[in-house]
């Protein structure tokens, strides 16, 4: 399943809508904030349909996956976005985890936790906020909102570069990054939060990380954020797509396909965007000058106009590069 998908669940009394876009949609927040209650909704409606009194609006089929069976029950759900509550947790498991890859649906997981099996987006965090008038004539009316959503506008100079892994990334900022900035690769996003934590990193710290895959780490890291302002993050879709971005490629099909990227992007086959951004840019830069792998950069990356073009597509206030 591939597209943006926008959705209404609608009783007398309560009203959520959202769109959804990706594979996976992560919904975060305390107890009364609305959660469960949006997945009893779904459920009242899948067991005994618009006699319940609530409606739910989209265009492909929403479904419940809990308990025990879940993986009886997800064997017959094709194309369709599914809800998970919170208190089922087969969402942690790496079986869970293998069953969803290659699936033809959304999942829409209710949880608290910090789920590490699944390379789920830092954008599609989501709390519920919560507006209207309690009653028959006015329902409560609820939206998501992105936990992480927003990116500080300051300037980021940084003494320290950690990079999420050791393949073309890292050798593209630690041939670019200044002199005088120490450039380290994590090894894996699960070494960074870690990383952060010891005493061996000091002064000020920007990670780059891809965001399309770095949600179960992020509240961990964001913390460290929030306590310590020597800490900040870039967290674009990942490596490849800032290249593809930059229109190094000179590529209308790759300017299309990055406006609406959920447009493009099947999730039976892509089991995070980065990996999708990945293979379009091994496609679409083939054998020319500019061939892409993943585990070592083409060093045409760093020539030139090229080389230009992509730091020019990186924030500007983020201040780490060559003169």
């Amino acid at each position: 399943m591939h597209g943006s998908h926008h959705l209404i669940v609608q009783s007398a009394h309560l009203k959520y809508e959202f769109d959804i876009k990706r594979n996976i949609t992560i919904i975060k927040g305390d107890s009364a904030t609305g959660k469960t209650t949006l997945a009893d909704m779904v459920r009242e409606y899948v067991l005994n349909g618009a006699d319940t009194g609530i409606t739910v609006s989209c265009d492909v089929p929403c479904r419940i996956l809990e308990g025990n069976t879940w993986q009886e029950q997800l064997s017959i759900i094709n194309s369709s976005i599914v809800f998970i509550d919170e208190g089922n947790s087969f969402v942690s498991s790496l079986d869970f985890a293998n069953a969803i890859k290659g699936s033809t649906n959304y999942f829409v997981i209710i949880t608290r936790e910090n789920l590490h099996a699944l390379p789920y987006s830092v954008d599609e965090i989501y709390g519920i906020h919560s507006s209207g008038k309690y009653s028959s004539f006015e329902p409560v009316y609820h939206e998501l909102y992105r936990i992480y959503g927003n990116e500080s506008e300051s300037v980021i100079n940084p003494d320290v570069l950690i990079i999420e892994d050791s393949n073309s990334g890292f050798d593209f900022f630690s041939s670019v990054c200044s002199d005088n900035v120490k450039c380290i690769s994590a090894n894996g996003k699960a070494n960074i939060f870690n990383l952060l934590s010891s005493k061996e990193i000091e002064g000020n710290v920007l990670v780059i990380a891809d965001g399309a895959a770095f949600g179960a780490q992020m509240a961990n890291v964001f913390d460290l954020v929030e306590s310590n302002d020597s800490i900040n993050l870039y967290l674009p879709e990942s490596f490849e797509w800032i290249i593809l971005d930059s229109d190094v490629l000179n590529d209308a099909e790759v300017r299309r396909i990055l406006e609406k990227p959920e447009e493009y992007i099947d999730g039976e086959k892509f089991f995070s965007w980065e990996r999708f951004f990945t293979s379009l840019l091994v496609e679409k830069s083939g054998d020319s000058y500019l061939k892409y792998t993943k585990t070592k950069l083409n060093p045409a990356y760093l020539d030139g106009k090229v080389l230009s073009k992509i730091l020019s597509s990186i924030p500007e206030r983020i201040v780490v590069f060559k003169e």
